[in-house]
């Protein structure tokens, strides 16, 4: 079986852990021997507008072809446009850019996994209307939650990815649910899910991995990963910490608010920057908490990786973190709401509010709901699904 992964974001040699989940579930569809070449088209703005603004000129720095752990990567250059996913959808232009890979390199896949439905998905159902490729479709959060809503013609690009589909899967139940009630199109949840084994061995102490990360000894450790951007809820957690004697929040990861976040808590926060994807399990076991006070999420690996750590998690009520806490929901806050989570911080703390039934208890459903190896046997599963459909119309 060959299937082609085309998503936006995958991991390279010089960004690690940009979207490092795809890379996990890869690698376990490669251990059960199914074949997988990724495509992960490169947005390039056109030189008019890199002339225009500085951040148009930025380049990502990424090879067009790398192997990655037995998996050729490729990343064709695309025209991109400032905004396009809220006006100018660029499923036409990702679409040439895949086919002329797939045509370059003699690409021949059964069908197509795309990851979100925009851009991914809509490049995927022009792919299909110009080769009858199939294709199946992830939905990851911000493409069911955020992008849709942008426009008519943002919605458009939306419905038919997923109309189009031969299987759609989400990350969380609720996600399914949504896209059910915006397409009337059926979806199932499939998590993608995390190597747990990856999160058994816990046999360092914190102080030891504190010294070895730089890490202060003796305060208490707010510990975010994460790309640092508004929608994370960080001004929020900048400002919850922020005066509060003997914590620290620790914000791991790169992004354009790390110099207002500096401005706004001063010692209060400490960055790190981003990490190699193994060091992410270091920041868990060093802190005293996790928070994710997030505008809106799918299923965040994070979450999913500190709770197998049994590692305490402050986390915001929204998308499938509501499902995942199960009876445990009371412990979720609202997003937006920086009292509601400087009180969570000071009762996980201090009062124990995170308890042995608690992390036990959670734990038990990471174990149990997300593993990547158990879980990427249900895709497979769906693939050979999809793949006897197809022989069948044929």
């Amino acid at each position: 079986m060959k299937v082609l992964w085309l998503t936006s974001v995958y991991p390279s040699e010089r960004n690690p852990s940009e979207g490092v989940f795809h890379e996990t579930q890869v690698q376990e569809l490669l251990k059960q021997g199914i074949e997988v070449t990724v495509i992960c088209p490169n947005p390039v703005n056109p030189p008019i507008l890199r002339m225009l603004k500085a951040s148009y000129r930025q380049k990502r720095e990424v090879p067009e072809q790398e192997l990655r752990g037995g998996v050729t990567v490729y990343r064709p250059p695309y025209t991109a446009l400032p905004g396009q996913l809220k006006w100018a959808q660029p499923s036409k232009r990702i679409a040439a850019a895949v086919l002329h890979t797939i045509q370059r390199h003699q690409l021949s896949p059964d069908f197509i996994h795309a990851h979100f439905s925009m851009p991914s998905g809509g490049a995927a159902a022009v792919i299909q209307e110009e080769t009858q490729i199939p294709y199946v479709l992830t939905l990851h959060g911000s493409d069911v939650n955020v992008y849709p809503h942008y426009s008519k013609g943002a919605f458009k690009a939306f419905e038919t990815a997923v109309k189009q589909a031969s299987a759609v899967f989400t990350v969380s139940q609720e996600l399914a649910e949504k896209t059910k009630e915006m397409t009337k199109v059926d979806a199932q949840f499939l998590p993608l899910g995390i190597p747990l084994k990856s999160f058994s061995d816990k046999r360092e102490k914190k102080e030891e991995i504190r010294k070895q990360l730089g890490l202060p000894l003796h305060d208490k450790l707010v510990v975010f990963v994460g790309r640092l951007v508004k929608e994370k809820g960080l001004f929020e957690l900048a400002d919850a910490v922020s005066g509060m004697s003997g914590v620290k929040a620790v914000f791991v990861g790169k992004g354009p608010i790390a110099k207002e976040l500096t401005e706004r808590a001063g010692s209060s926060i400490l960055l790190p920057g981003q990490v190699p994807n193994e060091k992410v399990k270091d920041y868990l076991m060093a802190a005293d908490l996790l928070a994710l006070p997030s505008y809106s999420e799918g299923m965040p690996t994070v979450v999913l990786e500190a709770l197998a750590l049994k590692v305490p998690v402050i986390a915001t009520r929204v998308g499938g973190l509501t499902s995942l806490f199960s009876t445990y929901q009371h412990l979720l806050i609202e997003p937006r709401s920086t009292s509601q989570l400087k009180e969570a911080i000071h009762a996980y703390l201090y009062e124990n509010k995170w308890t042995e039934q608690v992390k036990n208890d959670l734990y038990q459903i990471v174990h149990t709901q997300y593993s990547s190896s158990q879980n990427v046997q249900h895709l497979i599963e769906q693939y050979q699904d999809v793949l006897n459909r197809s022989i069948s119309i044929v």
